[in-house]
């Protein structure tokens, strides 16, 4: 079911905390949706994420469930290997999957936004509804709305479940199907 966006109550400027260059959200481990458009193609599937402080690895899988791509990244840099075993390095997930999959994956703040937060190590704009919960994050040129919240076990208030990321042209959805916050 489909509901409405909620409109903003209140928006809350953030400024960037000194020495969170480095700062890594809670770790966490999710399953979900993807569905990726721009004007030069358009991709959906599932993926899955597990992020720890020391590093992430993110899955992504066509709809019947064949791999497409593995990305790692740890204090070494990012690794991305594709379906077809070919292996791809780089310091940056964004320029990296922008060149092999044609689309920027913006990890460093994702982190955060999955969880509903905004990245401590840049100035953000948050949208807050009448029950003080965000609705949507701007951030880093990314504007990031929730669509919708689950109840998770393993946390404290609600979490994510569909986020609708936007960039320029680019748009991603995410659709968290489990949560496990550890």
């Amino acid at each position: 079911m489909q509901t409405q966006p909620e409109t903003a109550v209140t928006t809350i400027q953030t400024e960037p905390v000194a020495g969170a260059h480095n700062a890594v959200a809670a770790d966490f481990n999710i399953l979900g949706r993807i569905a990726i458009q721009d004007d030069n193609q358009s991709f959906s599937g599932s993926f899955r994420w597990q992020h720890l402080a020391t590093g992430d690895e993110i899955l992504l899988f066509t709809p019947l469930g064949q791999a497409v791509a593995e990305i790692s990244k740890d204090h070494e840099g990012v690794r991305l290997i594709t379906s077809k075993m070919e292996a791809f390095y780089a310091d940056n997930v964004e320029s990296l999957t922008q060149e092999i999959l044609g689309w920027r994956l913006p990890l460093n703040g994702l982190q955060f936004w999955i969880q509903g937060q905004h990245s401590p190590a840049n100035a953000s704009q948050k949208d807050l509804n009448g029950k003080n919960q965000v609705i949507a994050i701007r951030q880093d040129g990314w504007r990031i709305h929730y669509q919708d919240f689950a109840q998770s076990q393993s946390a404290a208030a609600p979490l994510p479940r569909v986020l609708d990321l936007t960039y320029q042209k680019l748009k991603i959805r995410l659709v968290v199907d489990d949560w496990k916050v550890e």
